[in-house]
């Protein structure tokens, strides 16, 4: 089965118009490029807040403010500004407009009118707000807030502990339990907790500790936002998410859903105590009767299916909504009657838009081909954030009528005259002859009797999906722009089509995946004959990573370059060095003492005697999750092997690479490593 090519709508126009060639997509294109995001409807309904973030490349950072578009006259304007970040916009009650801001020095909540004036401050709390949440009722405000356990209620005392650890001349920090380090941060002694505070005239009152006397964090690390707490109707409580500690944190993904009142007077209650899975999403209908939230059932599957589950708070009835749907949601949101869960999934290499009817489990579809990246709902209807593999977000308006309209194009002048390439997906009989979707992007400047040389894309996650969507770190445009045709296999363990699929890839990082891989590019060639196999080059980050490292001892002769981003090069030592113990130990199946032929296995490091091609190697300093090691690993392999090889290390970068100027970097020594490889050797 295939799709189709469809030619982008700026090179539709430009050769309708008989203009000349648009320009190729360019690094600096990606990076400069105008980020769309939360967007949030006003109670009114007549105005939408969301945030815009641009790029300052003098600063080497990227800038977050608000904006806000009037529905009627489609016209947007910024409300904040500056050179300090203004996001995370959420309407009250009162239809005034509260966000985050580091404009004092330090993370703090504002106020506006969006009617006019200047921004007021709502918290000034010797701690940064790490993330805020209204009540539906408008008088209370949450905060979550970096702590010291042992004066949490005393917000000057954990002030105090954090001014005195920085400005001490002893550097070493003892620890006693895991982690000692999460994601790009070393652990302090601090948790994120959550309180509660009350709003007269737009301030916040001194605020009480709703979390006292859990060992974890509000919101969870190290991605967790406001998504992670909710307030009942009334105002009077709270729902939020919390591991306990201990010592079984590095390896437990037990995420419970805790109720506490507001003011701190009780102590909080596990609602989930018998799920030894992760419990997360937590909703409360508008009447306040019925509790809504996504639960995973293996304890220690981070990937395991997300289930929508509703209780009956007063009778405790629980029940799963949609069961045969084969999905898993990673953000909802519920309608203003309570009876309708909007909720956000991958399916079959899209991330759509779904409605779901609580009381019968009916889904339906809302969106179209691409991505939904955030949304809001209201009376008035749906906005979302959308985007595709040719297009990055805009905001877009779905009535109740099923009408959906754009409102944004903050893009379309960096776009103009750029020439985006088009994309089509594939289907192909992976391992065991099952279906498999596959993508191929045509390069900058195609031509049907052209030849080109191609970069295979690697997916991470492993348990993610390729996906039509717009990336700011690995997009398939940049590489079509300088260029190159692009091949990409949603391999299995991808999501998106249905657990099973997912489930398989776990024991058998090595096998599956690298037949499909396989499989898809041998289709791809057969089917798009200006593709050339000759010149290919294999790129992956973290799981793609590993899989380079893998292919370049089981697949010889396949490329003629790889380039390995933060990837996995001896999966025991990785084992014992990664701060997320969990995945390893599902993914692999046991620890690496009590089952070690099971991280041997599929394990690169013990196939380096068979590798020969040039490979890149890069790797963040402050990766946690794949730490430093690994790659530093692979290059010594490859330089000790005497096989043409590079290391790019960034110090100040995580297992991503966020940093505008090294993200242009980045991109210019992989261009440059594909260029001599596949085209000045040709």
């Amino acid at each position: 089965m295939t799709i189709r090519f469809r030619l982008p709508l700026a090179a539709a126009l430009l050769a309708a118009a008989g203009i000349a060639q648009a320009t190729s997509f360019t690094p600096m294109d990606l990076v400069t490029m105008k980020r769309v995001s939360d967007p949030r409807i006003a109670p009114n309904g007549e105005q939408i807040a969301y945030t815009l973030r641009t790029t300052d490349l003098d600063g080497n950072k990227g800038v977050r403010q608000i904006w806000l578009l009037d529905r009627k006259t489609g016209k947007t304007r910024q409300v904040t500004s500056g050179t300090a970040n203004s996001d995370t916009p959420r309407w009250n009650a009162d239809g005034q407009l509260y966000f985050l801001s580091t404009r004092s020095g330090s993370s703090q909540v504002w106020r506006l009118d969006p009617s006019g004036g200047e921004a007021q401050a709502v918290t000034s709390l010797p701690l940064d707000v790490g993330a805020f949440g209204l009540a539906p009722s408008g008088d209370r405000i949450a905060l979550a807030l970096e702590t010291f356990s042992d004066c949490a209620a005393d917000l000057d005392c954990s002030a105090r502990k954090l001014k005195e650890l920085a400005a001490s001349k002893e550097t070493g920090h003892r620890y006693d339990r895991l982690f000692v380090r999460h994601w790009d941060t070393w652990q302090n002694g601090t948790r994120s907790q959550l309180f509660a505070a009350t709003l007269k005239d737009g301030k916040a009152s001194l605020p009480s500790w709703v979390s006292r006397g859990l060992d974890g964090d509000v919101p969870t690390k190290p991605f967790g936002d406001d998504t992670d707490f909710a307030f009942a109707p009334d105002g009077r409580s709270l729902v939020f998410v919390l591991r306990v500690a201990g010592r079984t944190e590095a390896w437990n993904t037990n995420l419970d859903l805790w109720r506490a009142p507001v003011d701190g007077s009780a102590a909080p209650e596990n609602l989930t105590p018998d799920n030894l899975a992760a419990d997360f999403r937590p909703l409360l209908t508008p009447d306040g009767r019925q509790l809504v939230w996504l639960a995973q059932k293996r304890p220690g599957f981070e990937s395991d299916r997300a289930w929508i589950r509703v209780r009956d708070l007063k009778t405790g009835v629980t029940r799963d909504v949609a069961p045969k749907w084969d999905r898993s949601p990673t953000s909802i949101a519920l309608s203003s009657d309570g009876r309708t869960l909007y909720a956000v999934a991958d399916d079959l290499g899209q991330t759509p838009l779904f409605a779901i009817q609580l009381s019968s489990g009916i889904v339906r579809k809302l969106t179209g081909p691409g991505s939904v990246s955030s949304f809001s709902v209201a009376e008035a209807g749906v906005v979302y954030a959308h985007n595709r593999l040719d297009a990055p977000d805009d905001l877009y308006l779905l009535g109740w009528n099923g009408s959906q309209k754009r409102l944004t194009q903050h893009n379309a002048d960096k776009l103009n005259g750029v020439a985006l390439s088009a994309y089509e997906t594939f289907t192909f009989r992976g391992w065991n002859d099952e279906p498999v979707q596959g993508y191929v992007m045509k390069p900058a400047g195609f031509s049907p009797n052209g030849r080109y040389p191609i970069a295979f894309l690697i997916h991470g996650g492993p348990q993610t999906s390729m996906g039509n969507d717009f990336h700011y770190r690995w997009n398939p445009q940049v590489y079509a722009g300088r260029g190159y045709a692009v091949v990409a296999i949603d391999f299995h363990g991808s999501t998106g089509y249905g657990q099973a699929f997912t489930d398989s890839i776990s024991g058998d990082w090595g096998g599956k995946p690298l037949v499909d891989l396989q499989k898809g590019l041998a289709y791809a060639l057969s089917q798009y004959t200006w593709l050339d196999g000759s010149r290919a080059c294999a790129l992956g980050a973290s799981y793609g990573g590993y899989m380079v490292n893998w292919i370049e001892g089981n697949w010889p002769g396949a490329f003629k370059c790889l380039v390995n981003h933060d990837g996995v090069f001896d999966n025991r030592s990785m084992a014992y060095t990664t701060e997320e113990l969990w995945f390893d130990e599902w993914e692999l199946g046991g620890t690496p003492y009590d089952k070690p032929e099971n991280f041997e296995k599929h394990n690169p490091l013990n196939h380096v005697a068979k590798w020969t091609t040039p490979m890149l190697v890069i790797h963040g300093g402050r990766d946690f999750r794949v730490p430093l090691e690994q790659g530093l690993g692979a290059f010594t392999a490859l330089q000790r092997r005497g096989i043409e090889s590079q290391f790019l290390h960034f110090p100040d970068e995580n297992h991503w690479v966020l940093a505008p100027k090294n993200s242009l970097q980045w991109h210019d020594t992989v261009l440059g490593w594909l260029d001599k490889h596949l085209k000045d050797s040709k």
